[in-house]
């Protein structure tokens, strides 16, 4: 498979360099340009295919003219440790867990993947590679987990202080560790604009051979179009209709990567989502996007410190709105509505359905005129564990699960003992990434 900028179609990459130089020097994003046909592969799963041996024989099946279908299975075993939970609810709901990896979030399988891809390819060439990022918290949670056993990667995080957690000092680059915590004396934006004026230095890229672990990575989004087979392979004997799968759209990666997995012939009639300003109805309730209104020529380059795939979203229906009102169904939800969805939830199904969750149900509900089909399937897909949003569970509900104690770890607060950077100060964090001696030779 290859790959090319939503900017220049010229612009090509394989698998290797999209994963390794995340941002083209275009300003646009990497997606596929020469998607396989994996119907095969999808149809041959069954309820009894770990998501680890699904993931390795798609992966094979993507990038067999770079890898060997052994590397694409090290890649994929690595990675997964553990499956989603699928759940069937009712006769026509079933729901998708993506909350059980290491840190309670959808997160985890996508960093997982991405790290151990991204190992596995310095391996084989010898290379180093470095992880910079901006984060709240949740990132950084799940790279500590993910980076454990690597040798090749190390992970510079960029925070506001205080709001690390999850990392434990094993985990420092000066106890032995891959994670080197930076904090910044400023807001999260503060942040972003320190990893953007790094990326913004192609000099500097290159010279220590930069990526991102944001889902402006193709590396970090691909394994995203992993769920919806997965959950197609237990649905599929269960259900003779439309198949139609309902989640938050958050940045939009768990769209396109459900897009994605359409144009690999993943069996699916339409994805619902809560309308957002980008991604919403117009005066006649079809799919609008409204950034297709500025052309790609006049847009300020990709964000690789905050990245939204809206523009990934483009590419896919060529900006045909035709299509996009075919595929893709938002709905505007309310937070009466939500309130109103977590608490059906758990009446009907004693499910604890966080905002996102329960968003996401109030929009199928919503858009019940699109499955016009009786035997038509919904499949809620939960990204991150209720008992995160403890808060609004709480409010609707007055009860909450307790986390578990992975969950719990990873709220852990990080004491990181060294001093903090000042916003704007690249200089210094340009001296940090020199001092891990990772120069590109």
């Amino acid at each position: 498979m290859k790959f090319y900028s939503t900017r220049n179609a010229e612009n090509k990459a394989g698998f290797k360099k999209a994963v390794l130089d995340c941002m083209p020097s275009d300003g646009g994003l990497y997606v596929p340009y020469d998607m396989a046909d994996l119907r095969r592969w999808i149809l041959y799963a069954d309820e009894n295919t770990s998501f680890s041996s699904l993931a390795g024989s798609l992966t094979s099946a993507m990038v067999n003219d770079e890898f060997s279908p052994i590397i694409c299975e090290t890649i994929a075993t690595r990675a997964f440790k553990k499956d989603p939970v699928f759940k069937q609810l009712d006769e026509n709901l079933f729901m998708l867990e993506l909350y059980n990896g290491d840190t309670g979030t959808f997160k985890d399988y996508g960093v997982s993947y991405l790290t151990a891809a991204l190992e596995t390819i310095l391996q084989l060439d010898g290379e180093k590679a470095i992880l910079l990022d901006a984060t709240t918290g949740e990132l950084g949670a799940c790279m500590a987990k993910a980076m454990r056993d690597k040798k090749l990667l190390k992970s510079v995080l960029v925070s506001p202080k205080g709001s690390l957690r999850g990392i434990v000092e094993s985990d420092f680059v000066w106890n032995g560790g891959n994670i080197y915590p930076i904090e910044v004396d400023g807001t999260i934006e503060d942040c972003r604009n320190l990893v953007r004026k790094i990326f913004s230095n192609r000099e500097l890229v290159e010279k220590f051979h930069l990526t991102v672990a944001n889902t402006a990575n193709i590396g970090r989004l691909l394994p995203q179009a992993f769920f919806y087979t997965y959950a197609f392979s237990r649905l599929k004997k269960k259900v003779n209709g439309d198949i139609y799968y309902a989640f938050s759209a958050g940045n939009y990666g768990n769209l396109i990567s459900g897009l994605y997995g359409w144009r690999f012939a993943l069996p699916v009639n339409g994805f619902i989502v809560p309308s957002t300003p980008m991604l919403t109805q117009d005066a006649s309730g079809n799919c609008m996007v409204t950034d297709s209104i500025v052309p790609l020529k006049e847009r300020i380059a990709a964000d690789p410190a905050s990245p939204s795939n809206i523009e990934r979203l483009e590419q896919v229906f060529n900006a045909n709105s035709l299509m996009i009102r075919s595929f893709v169904f938002p709905a505007t939800v309310s937070e009466q509505n939500m309130d109103e969805a977590c608490k059906e939830l758990f009446i009907k199904y004693k499910v604890y359905a966080d905002g996102e969750t329960s968003a996401a149900y109030a929009a199928a509900k919503k858009r019940a005129d699109v499955i016009e089909d009786g035997d038509g399937a919904v499949v809620l897909v939960a990204r991150q564990d209720p008992s995160i949003d403890e808060k609004f569970i709480m409010h609707n509900l007055g009860e909450c699960p307790n986390k578990n104690v992975l969950v719990a770890q990873a709220f852990n607060p990080v004491n990181v003992g060294k001093s903090c950077l000042v916003p704007g100060d690249v200089e210094s964090l340009v001296s940090i990434l020199d001092s891990l001696n990772l120069t590109k030779k």
